[in-house]
């Protein structure tokens, strides 16, 4: 693996002095570029390590959010005599992309961490459903990233440009562009987002070619991609773990796996409806969910015609979804605090007990 520098990696001073604390203690930063089965591998200034994370950030880790995520700066502890070294720290993330974690559980999942953009690939061999890209916006713009929706496979569709349109729609703003990996149209455009120490994760369903696309902007066959099926012209999911690449160009990016499930976490449905938003300026009561309340400017745009029934729709729906997921949320942090108070409860009544019988025998 060729050499990098911590600054290429998006190492910075302010990062630098934060650090202090942790290299007093003999600790040393690194970038988690690879998980897998809970070990990491870290790049830092003296190499690629492989990590754990130390028991004692484990233990006190409130959930799994806490624990190191591909693209974090973390503070390590290199073991110079075995094979394993320890991740003692995960530094404050800058951003970070989150979802709620696949399953009936109540439980964050950060799927990567301190991001500059968010390419979300779709793929045009399949329709491009306006919704679709309207619900990763909405978790892209809370990560605090630069969301950029990128359209792989133009080359298979006949009007790429009427898809493209659609698009437009739906991302209300945020850049899109075209593209196609196997003929290359497109990618010199994508080159703009890069920048040494810039990274770039690449989110989107399965099958959408975001491996592929890792590949043209590298450079080289870095990552697998599945064949291209003759019948059909489709390429296969390739990617199981989410992945940190360096370039040569400068910049990073990060791969990772098709998302069939993208549930929302922590977001405000209004950061990916800025038109939305600006006629809900003109609703008659402050709190309108623009629903069935009178004197709603949104829903009079949408009677007008002057805002799409569609995208009002979606609209509608993920804010539904965002008011749901927050009161689970609230119930799962009410069921955490009084299973706290039950441990706590019994811990203080241990104690008096122990405090009696010590009375007694003395």
């Amino acid at each position: 693996m060729s050499l990098i520098s911590l600054a290429d990696l998006g190492w910075s001073a302010a990062r630098e002095g934060a650090f202090a604390v942790h290299a007093a203690a003999g600790l040393v930063p690194g970038r988690v570029v690879l998980e897998h089965n809970h070990v990491f591998r870290v790049r830092t200034a003296e190499g690629e390590i492989l990590a754990e994370s130390a028991g004692r950030m484990k233990h006190r880790a409130e959930g799994r959010q806490a624990l190191p995520v591909v693209g974090d700066w973390v503070a390590v502890r290199i073991d110079r005599v075995g094979t394993r070294s320890q991740i003692r720290e995960v530094l404050p993330r800058v951003t970070w992309f989150s979802r709620k974690v696949a399953g009936r559980e109540t439980e964050e999942q950060i799927v990567a961490a301190n991001v500059d953009v968010v390419f979300i690939v779709f793929g045009l061999d399949m329709h491009v459903k306006p919704n679709a890209i309207e619900r990763y916006l909405v978790l892209a713009r809370r990560s605090g990233a630069t969301p950029v929706v990128v359209l792989n496979k133009s080359d298979l569709v006949d009007d790429a440009g009427a898809a493209r349109e659609e698009a437009d729609v739906a991302a209300a703003g945020v850049a899109v562009h075209l593209i196609s990996t196997r003929t290359g149209a497109g990618l010199t455009e994508l080159e703009t987002y890069f920048a040494p120490g810039r990274t770039v994760a690449l989110l989107g369903p399965s099958g959408a070619g975001k491996s592929s696309i890792v590949n043209r902007l590298v450079g080289e066959e870095l990552l697998p991609t599945g064949e291209v099926r003759d019948w059909d012209s489709r390429g296969r999911h390739t990617s199981v773990h989410r992945q940190l690449v360096s370039r040569a160009r400068g910049g990073l990016l990060i791969d990772t796996p098709g998302m069939r499930e993208l549930q929302l976490w922590d977001t405000d449905v209004a950061d990916a409806f800025d038109d939305i938003a600006a006629l809900a300026a003109g609703c008659r009561f402050r709190d309108c969910l623009h629903d069935r309340e009178p004197g709603c400017a949104v829903k009079a745009a949408v009677d007008a015609g002057t805002l799409d029934d569609g995208r009002y729709a979606s609209f509608i729906k993920l804010q539904a979804e965002q008011v749901d997921m927050e009161k689970r949320r609230d119930e799962r942090a009410l069921t955490e605090a009084k299973r706290a108070g039950k441990i706590g409860s019994k811990a203080l009544k241990a104690l008096q007990k122990e405090r009696q019988k010590s009375g007694q025998d003395s």
